[in-house]
């Protein structure tokens, strides 16, 4: 095993006792996480276990079912009124299949509302499918680098280098590398102070 493997191993073993700790805290049977999430039992089980490293949409839809964000499910930093998230500490998650890699530019505190994250999509990939956010979410988005399809509840939007959009995130959601290359964008996620 390489030092990645081992690396990704710890990963999905500590996420597996997050998500069976979180459960197990609000006192949810895996029934009643899947109802939740839309997440199966049987791939609730095997993440819990360490068995199986879950797509980050299958983990983003684990994270509403316990109505947290994806970063407070991964992980979360002390709180302070300063913090310094160096690039070697900021929290990446990668799908493996499609290459889409999320970096959480802020530190993830349970309880805050806002998080700010830099996406990169490889050409012809795609984000897949977020689930909706509980109502009052919004999210803030401004492309970096390449084209993006925003695909928002059915309807298909799409942004160049340099443009903005904003919107109301309870509902599906997805982004599309719509051009040639890489296509970057940064998300400000606000769910407020629920």
């Amino acid at each position: 095993m390489n030092e990645k493997e081992a690396t990704e191993l710890v990963s999905v073993e500590r996420l597996g006792a997050r998500i069976r700790e979180l459960r197990r805290v609000r006192d949810l049977t895996l029934v009643e996480l899947a109802e939740r999430s839309g997440v199966s039992r049987a791939m609730l089980s095997k993440v819990e276990r360490g068995e199986k490293n879950p797509t980050l949409v299958v983990a983003a839809r684990i994270a509403e079912g316990f109505g947290m964000s994806l970063s407070q499910l991964v992980g979360s930093e002390e709180r302070r009124e300063l913090v310094v998230v160096p690039k070697e500490r900021q929290m990446v998650m990668r799908d493996p299949k499609s290459g889409f890699e999320r970096r959480l530019l802020t530190p993830a505190f349970a309880g805050r509302g806002v998080e700010f994250i830099k996406n990169v999509i490889p050409e012809g990939e795609s984000s897949g499918e977020f689930p909706p956010h509980r109502k009052g979410v919004v999210e803030h988005l401004a492309v970096e680098r390449g084209r993006l399809r925003a695909v928002l509840g059915g309807e298909e939007y799409l942004l160049r280098e340099g443009d903005a959009m904003y919107f109301e995130a309870d509902l599906p959601h997805r982004f599309d590398n719509a051009g040639e290359g890489e296509c970057s964008y940064y998300l400000i996620i606000d769910a407020g102070r629920a």
